[in-house]
């Protein structure tokens, strides 16, 4: 198992991509703390997982509670390997009609949040000098440019991020890289008007949605020793859409 005896933190994780990583990453062998920020739904979503994966209510937005989660973490598991950076929001809101406070949601959740998260997970892997890897969440709307402007500059925001984190921490056996996914079939997709997606689906190359188990794989590699050498990247998961 490629994963084994590795301790886990994804944050999402009640359903798409997130609950899809989780699964993955308990089928691997790690130890997963699942979070999120509805209570309910993270606790049925790990429900049949068994002792391999534990609910955490956690709003990535907020300082307190990210560190909360990191301490909880420290006193139960003892280290972190892996922190998964998966949480994210969005809204469909021309730049013109954008309310301050949907900017300021979708950027703190998807950059504030990733940046919270990545904090308090190196700095518990410092302290317990843990050879750790965090993976970022970013999308190809940051290549293209395709998108509401506040998740784009969001997204965008993310790769910056991970670049200067996979370059500091470096010293500190900590790699850090991002997954790219392209247009991929999640309930956050359920908002987006059908003429959208019928025009997000015709710029794939291969002619469809990607599915939450196709990005989790990759999540996977890059979480597991044969990524040993891979830092400051961004992986592409998107149907050849977009290129870096």
């Amino acid at each position: 198992m490629k994963l084994e005896n590795k301790i886990a933190f994804v944050t999402g994780a009640a359903q798409g991509m997130g609950a899809a990583i989780v699964r993955q990453f308990v089928e691997q062998g790690a130890l997963v703390y699942a979070a999120d920020i509805n209570a309910e739904a993270i606790e049925a979503s790990v429900a049949e997982l068994g002792d391999r994966a534990r609910a955490v209510v956690c709003n990535v937005m907020d300082e307190a509670s990210v560190q909360a989660a990191m301490q909880r973490i420290s006193d139960e598991a003892g280290r972190l390997d892996v922190l998964v950076n998966n949480a994210g929001t969005g809204s469909v809101d021309s730049f013109l009609d954008t309310p301050v406070e949907n900017w300021e949601r979708v950027l703190g959740v998807n950059l504030k949040g990733t940046f919270l998260c990545a904090r308090e997970a190196a700095r518990l892997m410092v302290a317990r000098e843990t050879a750790g890897t965090i993976i970022n969440f970013s999308s190809t709307g940051a290549l293209t440019g395709e998108g509401p402007s506040h998740y784009v500059a969001s997204k965008a925001g993310v790769m910056g991020l991970t670049r200067a984190l996979a370059r500091e921490l470096a010293p500190s056996r900590i790699r850090v890289n991002t997954i790219v996914p392209g247009p991929t079939d999640t309930p956050m997709m359920a908002g987006i008007p059908d003429e959208w997606m019928q025009a997000m689906v015709a710029a794939i190359p291969l002619g469809r949605l990607g599915q939450p188990d196709e990005v989790a794989r990759a999540v996977v590699f890059l979480a597991s020793d044969d990524a040993s050498f891979i830092t400051g990247q961004n992986i592409t998961v998107n149907g050849g859409s977009a290129f870096i």
